[in-house]
């Protein structure tokens, strides 16, 4: 038996450097809360990944390397939602799924560097199902209802999977 063809790198999992070099990272001052420091000095950062448009913004904390890491994890947040990478129908586990991926069971906080990346996996696990949720389940090695629950921990993720799902006359998934 032949290895499976894998499909190149999603854009949420690449390393940051390799990330940033696709994007464009602008710094600015956000008003609000933080008194005369925030007002004068440029912390607030905006990340904008220019292959997409897709753009990203922090500026809650004081700190810009805060700002800036937390960013970047929003702007992975949402290239796993928004760019699928489905090539075919087979649909196979990569090694990181696996080693979240115990006993059909997904172990990942929602706040992991790992989340993005496993939530672009499911979507396009899902996508690749034709947004059969039991199908795509299977493909990865996991229940239905932990992938669910688990695409459900970003509300939004959910919300594209019961789109695709509603288009093509299948029941809502709730959470």
């Amino acid at each position: 038996m032949t290895d499976p063809i894998l499909p190149p790198c999603h854009p949420c999992s690449l390393p940051e450097d390799k990330l940033l070099e696709q994007c464009l990272v602008r710094r600015t001052r956000h008003t609000g809360p933080g008194g005369q420091h925030r007002n004068k000095v440029e912390t607030a950062i905006e990340i904008v990944h220019q292959p997409t448009g897709i753009t990203s913004f922090a500026g809650e904390e004081r700190s810009q390397e805060t700002n800036r890491r937390e960013a970047v994890f929003r702007l992975r947040l949402l290239l796993a939602l928004k760019i699928r990478s489905v090539h075919s129908s087979e649909v196979y586990p990569s090694k990181l799924w696996q080693t979240r991926c115990r006993n059909q069971r997904i172990s990942c906080n929602e706040r992991h560097a790992d989340f993005p990346t496993l939530i672009a996996e499911a979507l396009d696990a899902v996508d690749a199902k034709d947004a059969d949720v039991r199908r795509a389940a299977a493909a990865l090695g996991c229940s239905t209802s932990q992938l669910v629950r688990f695409l459900a921990r970003m509300p939004e993720a959910l919300q594209r999977v019961n789109e695709a799902r509603a288009e093509k006359g299948l029941h809502r998934l709730l959470p």
